[in-house]
């Protein structure tokens, strides 16, 4: 029987009248990469702070490898690293300086595991005298991780670390995710980005402080029967327009110079909208049938 790291249970956290979370329950299985994914505001770093037992629930009860957030919050600090959404690291220090105080805070050296953290750390210790705050979005975003693993944390906690990080940083830093995984790390990482989803092995899919949706990547993809169409014409804000006049419209959403659409039945007959299209007069029109991906059916399930 595979064993949980992580166990969330109807965990529920208001500010004031504003509910940032609502009976929020999930599980996350040992050496497990587990992506919670929504946009801003969703409810994911309230989550994550929760775990991490930096606040309180109001309601609810969370476990770390059998440790209650509550009752065995010094002990659970020690097992765990974290990565808040925002750079915490001290920018005064060197990168040098950072790695070897937060070694030192969990009574232990770079050296005994540097091991560990050398994958991420050689591509930044060209830079370890300069300071953090003079490093780049990515480079700092790999400090941050070095930091959160120097002391041999069973389960790792990311929030939302790729974002605001160039294409090239996010696709290193993922590559790194996947060979610590490898190390029997349990892995939370929060993102706003859909395409990340799949480099998760389960998702939550989670919005308005409400999970929708937990599966594989592929599995939600699967659950997608509806016909999907993938329209495209000259004039892109006038085309949603028209869509969402159209009969038995369900969804239209721009994706990039693109608009995805649905109607309410499910089956959609391209010519007939084709010819409607027309009618509006749209030009340089194109019209085909796509397969969903998880931003499809995020989308769908927020209807």
């Amino acid at each position: 029987m595979t064993k949980n790291s992580v166990t969330a249970y109807n965990l529920s956290k208001s500010y004031g009248e504003t509910k940032a979370i609502e009976n929020i329950s999930f599980e996350v299985e040992q050496a497990e990469l587990f992506g919670l994914i929504g946009p801003d505001g969703a409810g994911k770093t309230t989550i994550f702070r929760i775990l991490t037992s930096l606040i309180l629930a109001n309601s609810g009860e969370a476990k770390l490898n059998g440790l209650d957030v509550v009752k065995d919050y010094k002990k659970i600090r020690q097992t765990i690293g974290y990565m808040p959404g925002k750079f915490s690291l001290y920018q005064d220090l060197t990168v040098e300086e950072n790695l070897s105080f937060f070694a030192t805070v969990f009574g232990t050296t770079i050296e005994e595991n540097y091991d560990l953290v050398k994958d991420i750390y050689h591509q930044i210790e060209p830079f370890k005298k300069r300071r953090a705050g003079k490093l780049s979005g990515g480079m700092k975003q790999k400090l941050a991780l070095s930091c959160a693993l120097i002391h041999k944390p069973e389960i790792l906690i990311l929030d939302e670390p790729t974002t605001g990080v160039d294409a090239v940083s996010r696709k290193e830093f993922w590559d790194m995710l996947k060979k610590l995984k490898t190390k029997g790390i349990t892995i939370l990482v929060s993102t706003p980005y859909m395409d990340e989803a799949s480099l998760c092995d389960r998702v939550a899919l989670i919005q308005k402080g409400k999970i929708m949706q937990i599966d594989t990547p592929q599995a939600i993809v699967d659950s997608y029967t509806d016909d999907l169409v993938s329209v495209k014409s000259s004039n892109t804000y006038r085309l949603i327009k028209d869509l969402r006049d159209y009969p038995d419209f369900n969804s239209a959403f721009p994706f990039g110079q693109r608009v995805h659409f649905t109607n309410k039945s499910g089956n959609i007959n391209i010519n007939e909208l084709n010819n409607y299209l027309l009618q509006k007069e749209h030009k340089q029109l194109e019209i085909k049938k796509i397969e969903a991906n998880i931003e499809d059916c995020f989308m769908a399930q927020m209807k």
